[in-house]
C-alpha cells in the first residue's frame, strides 16, 4: 500500500512540473491568424472550408526527422489546431515513428495517465495529454495500416470536436 502511495505521489508531481505548459502549433499561439501563418509558413498546397472551420494543407513539413502532411485549421477567432499524418509506409517504420515521438511528447509534456497502449488486438497505440491550454493527441493502427497522426487543437476546438 505505501508503494503504491509514493507512486501515485511521484507521478503527481511530475505531472505538476507541466501542469502549466503552453500548448501551441509549430509556436504559434491560438487564435493567431491565417495571414500571419501563411505569412510565416508561406502558402498551403490546398485550403478547404468544412464547419466553419478553413483548413491549410502543406506537404513536405518535417517532424522529429520524419516527412509529415499537415493540416491547420482555423475558425474566425484565428489558429485553432493542427495536424500532422507521418508518411511512413511498413509496419516497422509506423511504430518507430509512434515510438520516437510518443518519447519526445513525453520528455517534453511529461507523464500521462493517458497512455493507454494496446489494450485490445485491434485498437491503436495512443497517447495523449490534456492541459487548460490545449489538447495533443498521437495515435498509430498498424492493423489498418492508418499513417501516425499527431493533433494539437485548442481548447476551444477541443471543447467542439470532443466534448472534452
Amino acid at each position: 500500500m505505501t508503494k503504491k502511495i509514493i507512486i501515485i505521489c511521484l507521478f503527481a508531481a511530475a505531472t505538476a512540473l507541466y501542469a502549466n505548459e503552453k500548448i501551441a502549433f509549430r509556436d504559434f499561439p491560438w487564435g493567431t491568424s491565417m495571414e500571419e501563418f501563411t505569412a510565416k509558413m508561406g502558402k498551403p498546397v490546398h485550403r478547404e472550408e468544412i464547419n466553419d472551420l478553413s483548413s491549410l494543407i502543406y506537404e513536405n513539413i518535417e517532424i522529429s526527422g520524419y516527412e509529415t502532411y499537415m493540416l491547420v485549421y482555423f475558425s474566425k477567432n484565428g489558429l485553432e489546431g493542427g495536424t500532422y499524418y507521418f508518411l511512413t509506409y511498413s509496419n516497422d517504420e509506423l511504430m518507430q515513428c509512434y515510438t520516437d515521438l510518443q518519447k519526445e511528447l513525453i520528455e517534453k509534456y511529461g507523464p500521462t495517465f493517458l497512455c493507454d497502449g494496446i489494450i485490445k488486438e485491434r485498437r491503436p497505440y495512443e497517447t495523449s495529454w490534456q492541459f487548460d491550454s490545449g489538447y495533443i493527441y498521437l495515435k498509430v493502427n498498424t492493423r489498418l495500416h492508418e499513417p501516425v497522426t499527431l493533433w494539437y487543437s485548442s481548447p476551444a476546438l477541443t471543447k467542439k470536436l470532443t466534448g472534452l
